[in-house]
Order: structure tokens, then C-alpha cells, then sequence
């Protein structure tokens, strides 16, 4: 079991100083997880989705904590790949460079940033971002293993050019591709990278993804790999906040869960603005009552519609409360299918001293509980996977791309 933790830098007031501030504050938590004893930290990339996701560039946010740690893996969880975000160079080049400096630990994810605020920002086609990120994926693992990229696809044209620098890791750093749904499980399984999923959920959806990622991964015959190395690692989101009082840790866990589920819905969904965000100038009680009567649209990856009222509520059943039930909840999703834990602490209305102490927590009583129980799912193999030290980067066990077992 891998465990990491991801930052949306979100917030519910979003003033110039709280922004700051959190963005600061994430650094913090960071730092703190190497401490800890997580594997991994993840940082998404978003525009324009105030209130969600303040982590616009995710790039300088990992390379200034990369700075300040010494063992942690740094993961871009995600960077849009569509062109008008980031031409598909200069991923490989920002990325490569990190991997460098970093002393070999960055992981590449790639997602869509498919939202109307994002893609209408820098003039994204729609109607081509999955294309264009299965297109990037191909050109960065290529830029990585040549000594010159050439590259003729149905959407771009690199004429030859050598892509500097080349990363630490060999071939390159671990490829990942976000999971919402059974199609870019599909999509990702085929490709031969990892999967990052979204776990609101709970267990049983996950073990419904994992079976979907493992029957896509059985069946390809590698005619769409975009590397000649492959990652089968399977990661989870898990909401959490772990406290010495477990009450406290549900309320604060639920109550920051329902301000990301309505604010994720305001962006993608088209709901009102969250309850608890601040709107200068509003009646803020009729912006309350004005967005509890809206429905939030597709919450998680089952497209279950939920109101914003009932998000306080809705599936709660995460790793909040005390370690014990934090490991429990962890045990499910390893039996799920998780080969590694992406912990959510982060979210709008969850203070930094909660945030700290869930850290603390995991990294005391949760995640020593698992130290000894790698590969006990069957997915994770033996040694330290996908987020370890090995020596070429990439999961134990992965598979090249004549779909033979690799060695460590």
C-alpha cells in the first residue's frame, strides 16, 4: 500500500490574504507528510475555479516543496493536457526538469480540464480534450525516450528536435491518467498508464472501477501504449480528517466534504454558490436558501445527483473519526482495490491545525498499521511500487510492453 496526499488549494473565503495563506498552508502539510511517512504528495492543476481549486500552477507549488524535501514523490495529479493549457513540450520539459532536480521523484498525470470556466479561459475545443490528452500522453512518453522528437498525429506535427532536459528516472517518470468513469478506465488501462480515481463513493464503487481497470488491462493487446514501459497502479482518493476526539474529526470531515461536493457542483454542475462561501455584496442567507434549492450535478464519478443540503450527509462513510476507524476504512478500500491511498484533507472549511493533526495521525497509527501488508490485495507486488525508490521509477512488478512482468 502506497499512501500520498492531494491539494485543490480550496477555500471557502477566498480574499487575497486566505489565498495566500492556504497556499502556504499546503506547502506546510507538504512538508509535513515526508515527515510522516507518506509516499507521495499529488497537486491538481485548475483555472479559474474560485472556491474549488486555487492550485493554477501546480508546477512552481511542486517545485517549491520538492525544495524543501529530500524522499517524498512530487505528482502532478493532474496537469491539463489539451494544447490551449500546455502544449504537450512543454509538459515534458517542465516535468523532466523537476525529475532532475528532484533527484528522480516526479509522477505525470494527465487530465482534461473540461469545465466551460477552464476551457473557455484559454480557449480550449471541447470537443477535442480527450483526444488531445491521449495525444499529449503518446508525445511526452516518445519526447522522453528519443533522442530527437518527431512526431505526425492526427491533431499536431513536431518536425525533429531534441527535448530538454531528459528527466532523472528511465525511461521517464510514471505516467497516470484521471478516472471518472468506466470509459477512462477503459482509456487509461489501454494506454498503460495509471490510474487516479475519485473514491466518494466508498469501497464498493471502487471495487467496481478496479474491476473495470483490471478486465480493460487483461484484454489490450498493447496496440496503445504510449510508453514501452507500463503502470498498473491503481490510486484512491479517501477523504479524511483523524482527530484525538473522533466526533469533532466527522464533524469537521463532513462539513468540508459538503463544501467541496457543492463546490465542485457549482463549476461542473451549474449549482449555486457553495452555502458556506463568502459572496461580498449578497444577501448571504438568501444565497444560502437560493443554492440549497439547486441540484448539484454529477457529485462523484456514479453521476448520482445529489442536493447541496444533502452533501452534509451523503455517503459520510469515509476514514473521519478516530485512527482505528480510519484504518478500517483503509482495510475496505485496500480490499477494494487500491494500491495506493490519495488522502483529501484539504478541503474549504477545514482549519490548518486539523489538517496538521490528520497527518500527524496517519503518519503515526494509520499508515505503520500497513507497513508489512504490501501486496496483500494482489495488486500491489511485493517491494515498494509505484512511489518507491526503485530504480527505474516505475511500480514493482509493471509490465512492458510485451506485457511481461518487470523486474525491480
Amino acid at each position: 500500500m502506497k499512501f500520498s496526499v492531494i491539494f485543490e488549494a480550496q477555500l471557502a473565503d477566498p480574499t487575497v490574504e486566505r489565498e495566500h495563506q492556504v497556499i502556504r498552508d499546503c506547502v506546510e502539510q507538504a512538508v509535513l507528510a515526508e515527515r510522516m511517512g507518506f509516499d507521495r504528495i499529488w497537486a491538481v492543476e485548475h483555472h479559474s475555479l474560485k472556491w474549488y481549486a486555487h492550485m493554477s500552477a501546480p508546477e512552481i507549488f511542486l517545485t517549491w516543496v520538492a525544495a524543501r524535501t529530500n524522499t517524498i514523490r512530487i505528482g502532478h495529479g493532474v496537469v491539463c493536457m489539451p494544447f490551449a493549457f500546455n502544449h504537450p513540450v512543454r509538459v515534458a520539459e517542465r516535468a523532466a526538469m523537476l525529475d532532475l532536480l528532484s533527484g528522480g521523484r516526479v509522477d505525470l498525470g494527465a487530465g482534461r480540464g473540461g469545465t466551460v470556466q477552464e476551457t473557455s479561459l484559454c480557449g480550449v475545443d471541447r470537443d477535442r480534450t480527450t483526444a488531445e490528452v491521449e495525444e499529449a500522453l503518446r508525445i511526452i512518453g516518445k519526447a522522453w525516450r528519443e533522442e530527437e522528437l518527431e512526431y505526425h498525429g492526427e491533431l499536431i506535427d513536431i518536425d525533429p528536435h531534441p527535448i530538454l532536459p531528459r528527466p532523472s528516472q528511465t525511461p521517464h517518470p510514471p505516467l497516470f491518467l484521471a478516472c471518472s468513469r468506466g470509459e477512462t478506465l477503459v482509456q487509461a488501462a489501454e494506454l498503460g498508464v495509471g490510474a487516479l480515481v475519485m473514491g466518494f463513493a466508498g469501497p464498493e464503487s471502487i471495487a467496481a472501477m478496479r474491476s473495470v481497470y483490471d478486465a480493460a488491462i487483461a484484454g489490450r493487446d498493447g496496440g496503445r501504449f504510449v510508453s514501452t514501459v507500463v503502470n498498473d497502479h491503481f490510486s484512491v482518493l479517501c477523504p479524511t480528517i483523524v482527530l484525538d476526539d473522533p466526533q469533532e474529526a466527522r464533524r469537521i470531515g463532513i462539513r468540508g466534504q459538503r463544501f467541496f461536493a457543492q463546490s465542485i457542483g457549482h463549476w461542473y454542475g451549474g449549482a449555486g454558490v457553495p452555502d458556506e462561501a463568502v459572496v461580498a455584496g449578497a444577501d448571504e442567507g438568501a444565497e444560502m436558501r437560493r443554492a440549497a434549492e439547486q441540484v448539484v450535478a454529477r457529485l462523484h464519478e456514479l453521476d448520482i445527483p445529489v442536493r447541496p443540503t444533502s452533501t452534509a450527509t451523503f455517503n459520510a462513510d469515509h476514514a473521519y473519526g478516530s485512527a482505528d476507524e480510519a484504518i478500517a476504512y483503509v482495510e475496505r478500500l485496500r480490499e477494494a482495490g487500491a494500491d495506493e491511498i490519495m488522502c483529501l484533507i484539504q478541503m474549504g472549511t477545514v482549519p490548518q491545525e486539523a489538517c496538521l493533526e490528520t497527518l500527524r495521525q496517519w503518519g503515526e497509527k494509520v499508515i505503520p498499521h500497513f507497513a508489512d501488508k504490501g501486496g496483500a490485495n494482489g495488486h500491489g507486488v511485493g517491494g515498494r511500487g509505484v512511489g518507491g525508490r526503485g530504480a527505474n521509477g516505475h511500480a514493482v512488478g509493471e509490465r512492458g510492453a510485451t506485457g511481461r512482468r518487470r523486474n525491480a
